[in-house]
């Protein structure tokens, strides 16, 4: 059947011809249309001949049309819809550009960022021109063209990016029955991002390019899995432990709810082993094989990472045939380490994520964010005791004890309970500290190396001693944020500077001795009291005093019951002979990011 010719004129709307309404309504009055008022006639200015619009048309329902009638197919070339898409560019240059929801070209021309594949997909219920780089994923509304020529609808269309370095992971998306497994209808991709919340927090978010064609989103599918590949520093096998005794012993529930979801979302395979005793995680790091992972990660407490933290290290002693009895230049951990916070203060998760929160946690590992930190050695006179990043010795140390003898109390009243007992027995350390302060060179320039060398062969001479009663001493390389002290234990320490603060509290009234715990959950500067003593060091030895005389008695005692204690990153080791402590920089590699980064780590003090 031959085509209808299409009319030039709507029906009553002639040249010279009455709207119409207008003739409706005046034949159910009975009445002649009203004669309808001449228009003035404005000659159009000839168009002289030159390029049409170079940029991707957007020419009208037509196209619209076309672009939906076959899904994947880009928008006809430009200049292809007739003369009339040219003149509109033509008369508003300006408005023709803000009408163009795709890209520009100068942006696609950078560096990294030049077109991979282009394509139309669905987006929120709206069709969207989709371009995918090495660095970016963009899309933007197809806007139908106003044939009135009024550009408010599509100032409205808006160009969408996400950055590539943000995305985790990528599924296809199909509709599948109840108890089917495999198959399904494609119903287009799934693109899993990171976003930033408030509070330092981090979530997950799916974004749904929705389109049916099976080659279309095949290709983009094999695109967007070989720029993920490319992150090399993101895991793709990690051994876990799990301590199901941590605070509430609610570790077990957090990893299997929140952190495995992720893991199994981001294609990462796990290991996971649940810790029955204590040292069980150290075991079975002197014995897996730890190149068969790319990470280790932790679930549980302060005590537990500890633990993890120094087995990978010591493994890492053992596999470069180092001497584990006296190690003084340890070699770094092969492979990073992964806190999920699931304790009570979390201290090391505080002050790598600057917030206690699983998924955050979850989503740095993922990710591949390190940090590199420096790692304390702790040794007795011919041994290595451990690995840690902080310790306390004294009211410290005693509260931490006291709380582990209480272990068949909830964490919350048994950590209330041993604060308020230890706080109430309130005694002082007798003990005997002699450090190497750290010294800081602000330029160093190749004059300069050989005063650093003659500085560092020198530096045995340059130890400081102080003794005397203390009722809390800390020994800190890393600041040690907690929810208790926003501002961290020590302040004006980083992750890896190479240096440690040495925090001396010497002997005081009880009521002095809160008022200075107090500050540490306030901005105000928790050391500025007469007894309290802040160094900047790189060694620190800690020598005890035994009581002599009609007290010597006591020393037994006191020392089966652990006279004693060190507090080391929440997990509690027993010695009564000097104990030597070095810092040794950017030792072991942590998921995380550096806390002068996050948003509540913004204060600054200069209080050291």
């Amino acid at each position: 059947m031959p085509e209808c010719p299409r009319p030039l004129f709507p029906v009553g709307s002639a040249p010279g011809a009455a709207p119409a309404g207008a003739v409706l309504r005046s034949a159910r009055r009975g009445r002649d249309p009203p004669p309808r008022r001449p228009s003035p006639s404005v000659p159009l200015p000839p168009v002289p001949a030159e390029p049409l619009c170079p940029s991707v048309p957007r020419c009208g329902p037509r196209t619209l049309l076309a672009a939906r009638a076959a899904p994947g197919a880009l928008p006809p070339a430009p200049g292809r819809c007739g003369p009339a898409c040219g003149s509109r560019a033509r008369a508003a240059p300006q408005e023709r550009r803000r009408r163009v929801a795709p890209l520009a070209a100068a942006t696609a021309a950078r560096a990294g960022d030049e077109p991979l594949l282009r394509g139309i997909f669905e987006i929120d219920k709206r069709s969207c021109d989709v371009v995918l780089s090495a660095r970016r994923l963009r899309w933007s509304p197809i806007l139908p063209e106003s044939p009135t020529g009024d550009s408010s609808v599509a100032l409205q269309a808006q160009e969408e990016i996400i950055e590539m370095k943000d995305v985790f992971s990528v599924k296809l998306k199909r509709r599948r029955f109840a108890g089917q497994k495999k198959g399904g209808t494609l119903l287009g991709i799934t693109v899993f991002t990171c976003l930033h919340k408030e509070e330092n927090k981090l979530t997950d978010c799916a974004i749904h390019l929705n389109n049916l064609s099976e080659d279309h989103c095949q290709s983009w599918f094999r695109h967007l899995k070989e720029i993920l590949n490319g992150f090399e520093n993101r895991p793709k096998s990690l051994k876990v432990f799990v301590n199901p005794s941590s605070h509430k012993r609610e570790a077990t529930h957090i990893y299997y709810e929140k952190v495995a979801p992720l893991f199994k979302l981001a294609d990462i395979k796990t290991d996971v082993t649940v810790t029955e005793y204590e040292g069980h995680a150290l075991s079975v790091l002197k014995e897996c094989e730890l190149q068969a992972f790319d990470g280790v990660v932790c679930v549980g407490g302060d005590g537990s990472v500890s633990e993890v933290a120094h087995g990978l290290l010591l493994r890492a002693q053992i596999d470069a045939g180092k001497d584990t009895d006296y190690v003084s230049k340890p070699v770094r951990a092969p492979i990073p380490l992964g806190v999920i916070p699931a304790g009570t203060t979390n201290i090391l998760a505080h002050t790598l994520y600057g917030i206690k929160h699983a998924v955050t946690a979850t989503l740095h590992i993922v990710m591949g964010h390190t940090q590199a930190v420096d790692v304390c050695t702790f040794s007795a006179p011919g041994k290595l005791l451990r690995f840690g990043f902080s310790a306390m010795l004294g009211f410290g140390a005693r509260t931490l004890a006291l709380a582990e003898k209480h272990r068949w109390m909830p964490s919350s009243q048994r950590k209330d309970f041993a604060f308020i007992k230890t706080l109430a027995d309130l005694k002082p350390e007798e003990c005997e500290l002699s450090f190497l302060p750290l010294q800081i060179q602000q330029e160093e320039s190749h004059d300069d190396r050989k005063n650093k060398e003659r500085m560092k062969i020198g530096s045995k001479d340059q130890w400081q001693k102080i003794q005397g009663h203390f009722l809390n001493v800390s020994i800190m390389a890393i600041p040690c944020l907690c929810s208790m002290a926003p501002r961290g234990l020590a302040p004006n320490t980083r992750l890896n500077n190479g240096s440690m603060a040495l925090i001396v509290v010497q002997n005081t009234s009880r009521a002095e001795f809160i008022k200075h715990l107090k500050r540490y959950t306030s901005v105000k500067n928790q050391f500025n009291f007469p007894f309290v003593e802040t160094y900047t060091v790189r060694e620190v030895k800690v020598q005890p005093k035994l009581k002599s005389g009609p007290d010597a008695k006591e020393n037994v005692c006191l020392n089966a019951e652990g006279n004693y204690p060190w507090n080391i990153d929440g997990d509690l080791m027993k010695e009564a002979s000097e104990v030597h402590v070095r810092v040794h920089p950017q030792l072991i590699d942590l998921y995380g990011v550096n806390t002068d980064d996050l948003e509540s780590s913004q204060v600054t003090c200069n209080c050291i």
